[in-house]
């Protein structure tokens, strides 16, 4: 028998070269179920990685950085996962605020850019994710982990925050009570609990840190897609005219910003 994967011919159920099996059983009922019990069962799985990562997270993101790879789900997995969780309760309790409102004209390209993150909070999150990294680099510039490590972190810590925000969510669309503020204060504080953790949960300043990383990399990411806008503007001959950002959802006076 040939191997599918690396062309080796073998005799066994394996292939000794990459592993390979060699007879692919048909995908079925059992085979779907299957999958769905490896991501959710609670031993390495999402709920157990959801349960560490609300009870040591710093510790656990280390572990998992320095030490072993298999105990929590893959954090790029983990990510996707919590913000499609987000989405899908946003748009079904119908969820509009998120961390930016934007004002201003409808036919600028800055217009569509905030539209687009305003409503896709999650998938902006990941984006945003990138900016505050390397704040947390520069914050943290005395620990050795490099701007991918921290990418790591902020994979587990963004989700949990997605999970956050997910459960004030469907808090308000049950009981129509106005929560999302404070679904900002309980993100913010876990995110800067979380990271603070990570590099020395001995040192409070850590956490204060963390705090100012995760608000400078959120206007750091505003600024940035408001200037992708002007620029487009500019490339295409358009008037950008005034427009308003403000930033929402966090434990602060909103910040704008003028453009």
């Amino acid at each position: 028998m040939i191997c599918a994967n690396c062309s080796t011919e073998f005799n066994t159920k394996y292939c000794p070269e990459c592993g390979q099996v060699a007879r692919v059983k048909r995908i079925n009922g059992h085979y779907i179920l299957h999958e769905i019990e490896h991501v959710l069962h609670f031993e390495k799985g999402i709920l157990y990685t959801i349960r560490e990562l609300l009870i040591r997270p710093g510790d656990n993101v280390r572990r998992f950085i320095t030490e072993n790879r298999s105990r929590l789900v893959k954090p790029i997995i983990f990510i996707i996962v919590t913000s499609l969780i987000y989405t899908l309760v946003n748009h079904f309790f119908h969820i509009e605020e998120g961390y930016v409102q934007y004002q201003g004209g409808k036919t600028s390209s800055v217009s569509h850019i905030m539209k687009w993150v305003q409503d896709h909070y999650g998938y902006s999150n990941i984006i945003m994710g990138l900016f505050i990294a390397l704040w947390i680099r520069l914050f943290f510039r005395k620990h050795d982990y490099n701007v991918y490590e921290i990418l790591i972190l902020l994979c587990f810590v963004i989700g949990m925050g997605m999970l956050i925000y997910a459960m004030f969510a469907i808090v308000q669309g049950l009981t129509h009570i106005h929560v999302m503020t404070g679904a900002g204060f309980a993100g913010l504080a876990y995110t800067s609990w979380a990271i603070g953790q990570f590099f020395d949960k001995r040192k409070v300043i850590n956490y204060f840190k963390a705090l100012a990383a995760y608000i400078l990399g959120m206007i750091t990411f505003m600024i940035a897609a408001a200037l992708l806008g002007v620029l487009i503007d500019i490339a295409m001959g358009n008037s950008a005219g005034t427009s308003v950002i403000k930033l929402s959802n966090i434990p602060l006076q909103s910040v704008t910003i003028l453009g």
